[in-house]
């Protein structure tokens, strides 16, 4: 029952801890969401979650508990501004983008800035995940930004690395970022692909929490390379080898989209002033912000 969305009568029954009979009866009056797909029912394990939420009785007065002014997940310079100049009262908590997918679903945080990559490299990736976690039943994804993602490098380049081969190729130290970071499935997704794994790089023992303490570590001289944003490289004065794009996606619940706090985030997003940080900062590409990507 774990691993398809969609269940049969059966599994649906169990789901809904139910007589079976009773489910199809109910299927057959239009009063439980569900599809005929040759000759047999099926029923969406999101619509169903989406269903008895829709109709929970509750006490008067009561409403579900709010989750805290926080954004979690991945973290970046331009949504650190954003933050910070909405006056939003939103805080940011960075601890990777799984990492804030799971607090979402447990109601820990409002948002979580996502940005993750399959083995495909495929842009709905963020989506795709939010979709497959049942808790987040009523959630929606909103575009941020695109931005640019390659090698930093220390000031100057001074071991020419140009690419994930050359640093590969000359053992530069890799900083790593920590398991279920963006940035770390992106470079082990890439390495995938050159038929190198992560375990075999000259990599640092410690995993750095985010791209700017990776950025430090680099111009201290403790790491030779790491991947992070163009934006990154830039505030701290560092080289950089473009490697691709990726999306960097908002994921809440469709009840915070309208909350005083996140309305007068979403509300800087639209803003000259916001368009304008994205370019003194470089390396975003802003025609997709604000596009709902997902709504379960």
């Amino acid at each position: 029952m774990q691993g398809s969305p969609y269940l049969t009568s059966d599994e649906a029954a169990a789901y809904l801890r139910i007589k079976e009979r009773k489910l199809y009866e109910m299927a057959a009056s239009g009063s439980v969401p569900c599809s005929k797909v040759g000759g047999k029912w099926v029923f969406p394990r999101a619509t169903l979650d989406r269903w008895i939420e829709a109709s929970m009785s509750r006490p008067a007065g009561v409403s579900p508990a709010q989750a805290p002014p926080i954004i979690g997940g991945s973290t970046d310079p331009l949504l650190e501004w954003a933050a910070r100049h909405s006056g939003s009262g939103l805080a940011l908590l960075p601890e990777g983008s799984e990492a804030g997918l799971a607090r979402l679903a447990a109601n820990s945080v409002c948002m979580a800035a996502v940005h993750l990559h399959d083995l495909d490299l495929d842009e709905r990736a963020n989506e795709d995940s939010v979709r497959a976690m049942p808790d987040l039943f009523d959630a929606v994804v909103i575009g941020f930004v695109r931005r640019e993602q390659g090698l930093l490098v220390a000031p100057g380049n001074p071991k020419g690395l140009i690419s994930l081969e050359s640093a590969i190729a000359s053992s530069a130290k890799f900083g790593m970022r920590q398991a279920g970071a963006g940035a770390q499935q992106l470079l082990e997704r890439m390495l995938f692909r050159l038929g190198a794994k992560a375990t075999e790089l000259n990599a640092s023992v410690f995993a750095y929490a985010t791209g700017h303490d990776l950025a430090q570590a680099i111009r201290s001289g403790d790491v030779d390379c790491g991947l992070a944003t163009r934006a990154v490289a830039a505030g701290l004065g560092l080289g950089f080898a473009p490697l691709t794009w990726e999306r960097f996606d908002l994921a809440l619940r469709r009840r915070t989209y309208f909350e005083p706090g996140p309305q007068t985030f979403f509300a800087l997003l639209r803003s000259d002033e916001f368009k304008r940080q994205a370019q003194a900062l470089t390396g975003y590409d802003l025609a997709e912000c604000g596009l709902v990507r997902l709504n379960r």
